[in-house]
């Protein structure tokens, strides 16, 4: 979910005081009947016959699909010198720095309308793409080539996160090409809500990832991981990433998170479309100190949450990123599932109560579900009978929501037979390329491509 013009405008003026970033996350608060959800889709792409990683340029490379793209109503190019790197329209559609291809979907008031739109747009994203020889796939990540082969979109920003992040984490490029997830993006009404929500999603992390791991395959062999983006995420960058525990503290709020991520070192200022890399000044010091002779702002601001990278972030919406892709069957299950926790107070307490571990605890089971998904144990019992769990919950949660949301409880049915089988989709991969695909390229991508 973006934000509009007249919110943009707004943050354009210097930052002032500490109340100016606690008033940023204050602004996004709304009542109840004007809650939306939004969905972002990443898409991994692969050479169709050859399984090759996609190039960025030539007549059938990324660029050439969002070329494609771009001529379809409603969609205009976005471009940076003269290259084609994102499309406006209704649903936007960006690239991720290894030429995943992102759908940024529309903010919904309702639910089986935000996931329409992401099922409308793999119809036409499929018919323009297999004409260049192109197949998007439902992975968390890619499963055949290590990530120094894998595409680098020619985007400045881009290249100083390159620079950068492997200073921290020694798996950083990896999650930056070689990684494809589902996020969804919530409201809230007040910093208690906000609070509260933040704190359900981060507890229950660990259970939706292992619901959704589906990142068995790496260099066209078992990684040891079902999620191996999972496991990538856990060694980009410990300074902007995790599971946030301090969030869990007494008194935390917009303004505890606010202290954080002034702490994060910066990527990178924008000015007149130029981008200048910060080379690791936190942005507290940019605050207190300026760079190069320019003010923070609060675009600034607004910039430096989104390059911040936990399993649950806050903008100026609520932001759940711990889902690998999946295949179309299982997309609306993740958004579903999400919800029906997030926006109903009892299935949200509920879901909090079965997953009230320690940090400690948390972050262990994190760990077991990265390697091995749905048979990961947890201090609440095996993680395939607390996952029906949280499924029950959210199941209930949706019914709740009135007419329109109970009626998308359907969408939770793939889940159920997931949880049925107890198995995670990685899991299921891993399986069928040592057994019936016998290590058959062409039948993974048959099975995963969208």
């Amino acid at each position: 979910m973006t934000l509009d013009r007249q919110a943009s405008a707004e943050l354009e003026r210097p930052i002032e005081s500490r109340d100016d970033l606690t008033d940023y996350f204050r602004a996004g608060e709304k009542p109840r009947g004007r809650f939306r959800i939004g969905i972002e889709h990443e898409k991994l792409a692969l050479r169709l016959g050859s399984f090759e990683p996609v190039p960025y340029d030539g007549p059938q490379g990324i660029e050439a699909l969002l070329r494609s793209l771009a001529e379809q109503p409603g969609f205009e190019a976005i471009t940076e010198d003269g290259r084609v790197l994102g499309l406006d329209g209704p649903a936007s559609v960006s690239l991720e720095p290894g030429g995943q291809v992102e759908q940024n979907g529309s903010p919904h008031t309702d639910l089986s309308a935000a996931v329409s739109e992401i099922y409308e747009h793999l119809v036409l994203m499929r018919r323009l793409a297999e004409p260049l020889g192109i197949a998007l796939l439902g992975l968390g990540a890619h499963p055949f080539h290590p990530t120094k082969e894998l595409t680098q979109i020619p985007r400045e920003r881009y290249r100083i996160m390159r620079n950068y992040l492997p200073t921290r984490g020694e798996l950083a490029l990896d999650m930056m090409h070689a990684t494809a997830s589902l996020q969804v993006s919530f409201d809230w009404s007040d910093e208690a809500d906000m609070v509260a929500a933040l704190r359900t999603s981060l507890a229950v992390t660990p259970i939706v990832t292992a619901c959704f791991a589906n990142s068995s395959l790496h260099l066209g062999r078992p990684s040891g991981f079902v999620s191996r983006r999972a496991w990538i995420w856990r060694h980009t960058d410990p300074d902007r990433s995790g599971l946030l525990p301090f969030a869990f503290d007494p008194g935390f709020g917009y303004a505890r998170y606010a202290e954080w991520a002034l702490d994060v070192p910066m990527f990178f200022i924008v000015r007149d479309g130029h981008y200048s890399a910060m080379q690791g000044k936190t942005f507290r010091r940019f605050w207190k100190e300026g760079h190069e002779g320019e003010r923070a702002t609060l675009t600034d601001w607004d910039r430096h949450l989104t390059t911040l990278f936990p399993e649950v972030r806050v903008k100026r919406i609520l932001e759940v990123r711990c889902a690998d892709a999946v295949p179309g069957a299982l997309l609306g299950a993740v958004p579903a599932l999400w919800q029906g926790i997030l926006y109903d107070e009892d299935a949200r307490a509920a879901a909090a109560a079965l997953a009230g571990w320690s940090p400690e605890q948390r972050d262990a089971v994190h760990l077991d579900v990265a390697k091995r998904g749905l048979a990961a144990e947890t201090p609440s019992g095996p993680m395939r009978e607390v996952a029906r769990r949280l499924a029950t919950i959210a199941r209930e949660g949706l019914a709740r929501q009135g007419p329109a949301t109970a009626s998308a409880v359907d969408l939770l049915d793939p889940l159920d037979e997931v949880l049925e089988r107890g198995k995670s989709p990685g899991e299921i991969v891993l399986e069928r390329w040592q057994g019936e695909w016998a290590g058959a390229a062409h039948r993974l991508i048959d099975s995963t491509r969208y």
